[in-house]
């Protein structure tokens, strides 16, 4: 029962950054244009990362092997970016780190949930697997460069115009625009560890594989 509910929660996922891939792709193609990518798929985008707290909630009771830091890490830094930032911020919606970004994640999506899916009945060609921890060497400094450290940036300024949160933080001794600064200053130190992480998953999951076709 627990393989099963593993394997729809991660079909669905699969398919449904499957539909944004193919939104943000179209209109792309459609407008040749790369500033449609909040209005093709934002809605779905936002949904989809939401959903995603179920991971930590997988990791936290232990039906998978996640753990909870790395999830919650992702996660919270995702759901920020996509519900205080880009949702809130017309401004920012059709500047090209959010095309640049939202490719990245769904494109990195697309292999990881179908590669946990077919994993979970021992299913999975060994193409997926290489796919799954080697993408990301070049799509996770995509989305995080050019992508959301980009977009914080440029919001920073709309931030500060609009006194975002401005209620919310009236009573704490700094501002949200204070608030994302520090956190485009902290950013690629806490990604450097994701990153670093996934690394060590890369050598012992295809080093595993190796020893397998051996």
């Amino acid at each position: 029962m627990l393989k099963l509910y593993l394997f729809a929660y991660n079909s669905l996922q699969a398919f449904g950054w499957t539909i944004s891939l193919f939104r943000i792709l179209t209109s792309f193609t459609a407008t040749n244009s790369v500033n449609a990518a909040y209005a093709s798929a934002g809605d779905l985008i936002c949904l989809l990362q939401t959903c995603a707290f179920l991971e930590v909630v997988h990791g936290a009771i232990g039906i998978v092997p996640s753990g909870v830091l790395f999830p919650l890490m992702q996660w919270s830094g995702r759901t920020h970016f996509l519900l205080a930032i880009i949702r809130q911020i017309h401004e920012v919606q059709e500047v090209p780190a959010v095309f640049i970004t939202f490719f990245a994640w769904s494109l990195t999506e697309v292999i990881r949930y179908s590669h946990y899916a077919l994993n979970i009945f021992g299913g999975c060609p060994s193409w997926l697997t290489y796919l799954r921890y080697t993408t990301f060497i070049v799509l996770y400094p995509m989305g995080l460069a050019p992508g959301e450290m980009w977009l914080m940036y440029q919001a920073l300024r709309f931030i500060k115009e609009k006194n975002l949160y401005g209620d919310f933080f009236a009573n704490l001794p700094f501002s949200y625009y204070d608030f994302v600064m520090v956190v485009l200053f902290i950013y690629p130190f806490l990604w450097l560890n994701l990153y670093l992480h996934l690394f060590k998953q890369r050598r012992s999951k295809l080093g595993k594989h190796h020893k397998k076709k051996n």
